[in-house]
């Protein structure tokens, strides 16, 4: 059994919800999932609700919300947050544990320089054998994708934020 590497990446919306939808998929078969979400920080989400409190998925956010531009201040803090946050991915892709890791936001980790490429794409080459890793969010690297065994591209065509329409709950979050 060898391990399986997936990307949901693009400027469209579903990224995330394509790979929540495989951990309700996993959980469904009995299976480990984790879910590690860089990039964010609101605890009241609906994936959050459902995921973690109704379904008992290990579901940890290890980033700080919004990411500022690197010469901000608040940044470094950013950074750290997101390789702490990595270090941990790396010990869940090779203890075992797990039969599905999903590394929400680590697309755009990458992209705004929170996480080194080569350190992700090394972690991916010596996860074990028997794993699932998803990898989400824009901007994967043509490195990750060559990488990976699928990659889906969201791509908007229309979107009601565009119309004026805000955020609905269980919707966009």
């Amino acid at each position: 059994m060898t391990k399986n590497i997936l990307i949901f990446t693009g400027n469209g919306k579903g990224k995330s919800t394509a790979a929540f939808g495989m951990a309700l998929r996993a959980v469904g078969h009995g299976q480990h999932v984790l879910i590690l979400q860089f990039m964010k920080s609101d605890d009241s989400t609906g994936e959050i609700l459902s995921l973690r409190e109704k379904l008992g998925v290990d579901i940890r956010q290890t980033g700080l919300g919004f990411v500022p531009k690197p010469d901000h201040p608040k940044y470094p803090a950013h950074r750290e947050a997101a390789q702490n946050g990595f270090a941990l991915a790396v010990e869940e892709l090779n203890n075992g544990k797990c039969d599905l890791v999903i590394l929400d936001e680590i697309c755009g980790s990458i992209s705004c320089g929170l996480i080194d490429e080569q350190q992700v794409l090394d972690a991916l080459a010596n996860a074990r054998d028997g794993v699932n890793i998803v990898l989400t969010g824009r901007n994967a690297t043509p490195a990750l994708i060559a990488a990976a065994d699928t990659v889906s591209e969201m791509v908007p065509h229309k979107h009601a934020l565009e119309q004026g329409i805000p955020a609905r709950k269980g919707v966009e979050y």
